[in-house]
């Protein structure tokens, strides 16, 4: 069994913050331990929680995908999304629930998302962020 990240980096005598150092010497450990907790949504994530939003509960995979490629005119690799989906829903930011099985789907049943109220606050924090980021902004300035 291996121990905790921040118990094994503890024990190897290494900082757990992300420094120059850290990066310089390939602390793994520190980095991965500083993705877990960043604040913001990235930019998948967030495109992810909008469709989500928009398309209410007829949200599952294929209709997700569509809906950003509608939208953003991006492709959406299948796995990217389903992997993305679990991490959502592992942080509590979405939930799901397995529809009622089809014969157009050869008797499988469509798993639907929708976002939770954590997941809401989350989108709503991000979009003051790059709002904030954009206020004010000039992009015809700059060269």
């Amino acid at each position: 069994m291996q121990a905790a990240p921040s118990t094994l980096a503890k024990r190897l005598g290494r900082s757990r913050r992300l420094t120059k150092e850290n990066l310089a010497r390939g602390d793994f450990l520190a980095i991965v331990e500083q993705m877990a907790k960043r604040e913001y949504l990235g930019e998948f994530e967030f495109m992810v929680m909008l469709a989500l939003l928009r398309l209410g509960h007829e949200a599952y995979g294929v209709e997700v995908s569509r809906e950003i490629e509608r939208r953003c005119g991006r492709g959406v690799a299948v796995g990217s999304l389903y992997a993305t989906l679990e991490r959502l829903e592992s942080h509590e930011l979405i939930s799901s629930a397995v529809g009622e099985a089809t014969p157009e789907r050869g008797g499988r049943a469509k798993r639907y998302f929708q976002v939770t109220a954590n997941g809401l606050a989350k989108v709503r924090e991000s979009q003051r962020a790059l709002c904030s980021m954009w206020d004010g902004l000039r992009l015809e300035a700059v060269r």
